[in-house]
């Protein structure tokens, strides 16, 4: 027989060897089955009647597929990859083993499909285990209480929403408003703070993949990042199991004992594509033709994200899914349960962000549930005081549309809060530290910024920036060394004229 040329001879007899050493004599049985239709990423099969739910089949033609659908006389599957030569009459294998996908460390920096092909056009990673992409939750007693911070360099999510190591938080709005940006740099800014993160494109297309791809490796993040891509031109399948597979690995390190951050870019598209994989196996419709079991599909994934107590290793599982609505409706039927299984989520609102706000973060309409217990002490106490402001201020934007003549108190408040939403504005791709979170929320509560005009405040904050980053005051230093310290970073205003008017 001859050898192929590119592997060794030695490699070859130590596979044999290998398989040699497993193999073991005995009555073996192997179910097959029979094509009977296919198209539209999806596959009719008569025969396997031992098959279930969600088992791996092979076919002949070396296409692959998963059991999605059980009927009395054929069995519907999910096509995963799919060759030319694929017709009806082709013999199809069951393995009776879940569809499985390479985790460990050797998958960071790398770009794979939700089966754990390469994308990126290097070899396969040499991965020594394999994690189920769909299984069961961590249970109750294996729980920890979310107690750490995980910062997203977001001045207004980590003071007023801030997301705890375990916490599932979901971004929604509508597209084109920067939901995405938000998600890159949350990833951006655990550079150096030990996450390995996981960015799950579903269904987008292929410059939208490429433009993620040259954003992390511009800003030194790729090196711990995995992005597991189900592209908009991929299988129906694979965007189907991207979420799953983006889940694998984080939980594979989750169970490490490593703190892990995963972004499902986004469910909406993962939803549909549910809903027309189901319709086509003939699944009765529900809601908006939804299946009855989308709410599950979203809960079992996200009930994955965790926190584990020290006895099983410590680690967590960050989830930010991201969820589009239409016309800013947010009561509509996927972000409705996604609302409800998630642990809180952060609005985006087109008026805002037609104004020039941005991120154009809604905070009235934005909540986080657990974050609070993860939050340093002095960032709460800090960050409660000025949103107080920032609502009375909300509330009393609407009487300057009239023209009514307010009292002194109350021009007060409107110009302290048109400060604050300066304040609050941040370019995308420039995370910012913690420490200056402290600093600026200690300068606005104490009135630094007050004698400041509103196209001042962003040079003040970038030298009060750097200011931050040339001390060594941390979160645990007392309030007073802050005060005294944010005095001296805080420049005194150039032009000293004090413009109240409304």
């Amino acid at each position: 027989m001859n050898q192929p040329e590119d592997i060794p001879v030695d490699s070859l007899l130590k596979r044999q060897a290998e398989w040699l050493s497993g193999y073991r004599p005995g009555l073996r049985v192997y179910e097959q089955g029979i094509v009977v239709s296919v198209g539209d990423g999806i596959t009719w099969i008569s025969g396997l009647p031992s098959a279930a739910m969600d088992d791996v089949l092979y076919l002949e033609d070396g296409s692959q597929a998963i059991v999605f659908a059980l009927t009395k006389q054929m069995v519907g599957a999910v096509l995963v990859h799919q060759t030319e030569r694929l017709t009806s009459g082709t013999i199809v294998y069951l393995t009776g083993k879940p569809l499985t996908i390479p985790v460990g460390d050797e998958m960071l920096g790398r770009v794979v499909d939700p089966v754990g092909t390469p994308l990126d056009g290097l070899k396969p990673p040499e991965c020594k285990n394999r994690q189920n992409l769909d299984s069961l939750s961590p249970p109750f007693i294996t729980r920890e209480f979310v107690r750490e911070p995980l910062y997203t360099g977001n001045k207004i999510i980590d003071a007023l929403i801030p997301i705890g190591k375990g916490q599932r938080q979901l971004i929604v709005g509508d597209k084109g408003l920067g939901r995405s940006s938000l998600a890159i740099d949350a990833v951006i800014n655990q550079r150096e703070k030990n996450v390995y993160c996981v960015y799950v494109l579903i269904g987008q297309k292929r410059s939208t993949v490429v433009n993620v791809i040259q954003t992390l490796k511009e800003y030194d993040a790729l090196h711990y990042t995995t992005i597991v891509a189900g592209e908009a031109t991929a299988p129906p399948g694979l965007k189907y199991l991207a979420p799953f597979a983006g889940c694998a690995i984080a939980e594979a390190w989750m169970r490490q004992g490593r703190d892990t951050f995963v972004v499902y870019d986004d469910l909406s598209m993962h939803a549909q594509t549910y809903r027309e994989l189901s319709l086509l196996l003939r699944r009765p419709p529900g809601r908006e033709a939804y299946p009855g079991d989308i709410f599950y599909l979203h809960a079992r994934l996200l009930e994955r994200a965790t926190c584990l107590s020290h006895e099983y290793g410590g680690g967590s599982m960050t989830a930010l899914p991201i969820v589009e609505t239409r016309q800013g409706e947010i009561a509509s039927y996927i972000p409705t349960n996604l609302i409800s299984i998630t642990d809180g989520q952060i609005y985006l609102d087109a008026d805002l962000f037609a104004g020039g706000f941005l991120p154009a973060i809604d905070i009235a309409k934005s909540v986080s549930r657990i974050g609070g217990k993860a939050q340093h002490q002095r960032i709460k106490e800090e960050a409660g005081r000025m949103k107080l402001d920032y609502l009375q201020y909300l509330e009393l934007e609407a009487f300057t549309r009239f023209g009514a003549k307010l009292e002194a108190t109350m021009e007060n408040k409107i110009k302290r809060g048109r400060l604050l939403r300066e304040i609050l504005t941040q370019e995308r791709l420039s995370p910012l530290s913690i420490e200056f979170d402290l600093a600026w929320l200690t300068a606005f509560n104490e009135g630094l910024f007050d004698k400041f005009k509103p196209e001042q405040i962003e040079d003040v904050l970038q030298k009060l920036n750097r200011s931050v980053e040339d001390s060594p005051l941390t979160l645990n230093d007392e309030r007073s060394r802050w005060v005294n310290a944010v005095r001296t970073w805080v420049p005194a205003p150039t032009d000293t004229e004090d413009d109240t008017s409304v």
